[in-house]
């Protein structure tokens, strides 16, 4: 009897252990889908993708956006639209949007010069953005950068589109404190023509221009 009750007690431990590490996994499967795809961007070095830098490529590098669109990976068309609805409807150009800038590299130093290379950064604001934590890491790092840097104070501009909008009850803090332009709002039209002044843009594109000839001047 007492032999019965041992071996009870050794397969109730082995089911328990057996459990506890089902349960270890699933945790730790849950935290890596959540920031796999920031790590694995982040660490990226040249070479794993693409590395062969095309003309094209170059010529992006050489343009000072108006404004490049930060969006989510399902987000694609829509953000597109908006690019066209700023380009075509308001003269805003040239403009541009994250998937649109070259393949290959360091991905976070594709984003620095998305930011660094256009005058004004968009967060579009959708549902989808809250499911992926590359865009909430582009909102934290966009936001550092206009808060280091003087004359990117006030140049990430949050946008919710007129379709599958993200709630502002379900934005996050930070952003919340930056003023959104709501495409469904009667004062939309307005809105934009206040905030993408030319002005602002010609003083950012001259101190772009500066930066970039002294990066590019040979070294003595």
């Amino acid at each position: 009897m007492m032999g019965i009750n041992h071996s009870c007690r050794k397969h109730s431990y082995k089911t328990c252990q057996k459990q506890k590490n089902t349960k270890i996994q699933n945790v730790n499967s849950t935290e890596d889908s959540r920031w796999s795809l920031a790590v694995k961007l982040s660490m990226e070095k040249p070479g794993e993708h693409e590395t062969t830098e095309t003309e094209e490529d170059c010529r992006t590098e050489d343009v000072f956006y108006k404004f490049v669109i930060l969006h989510a990976e399902a987000d694609i068309s829509e953000a597109l639209r908006i690019k066209n609805m700023l380009e075509n409807d308001f003269s805003i150009k040239p403009g541009i949007i994250f998937a649109e800038l070259p393949a290959g590299g360091y991905v976070l130093k594709t984003l620095d010069n998305a930011v660094n290379g256009s005058a004004w950064t968009i967060l579009l604001l959708t549902k989808n953005f809250l499911t992926e934590t590359w865009c909430e890491f582009q909102s934290h790092a966009t936001l550092i950068n206009s808060i280091n840097m003087c004359h990117k104070y006030n140049t990430v501009i949050p946008v919710r589109p007129k379709k599958n909008y993200l709630p502002r009850e379900n934005t996050p803090f930070i952003l919340k404190l930056i003023n959104a332009l709501e495409e469904g709002s009667p004062g939309f039209t307005q809105q934009v023509q206040k905030t993408f002044q030319e002005q602002r843009y010609l003083k950012q594109h001259a101190l772009w221009k500066a930066e970039k000839a002294s990066r590019d001047q040979p070294e003595q």
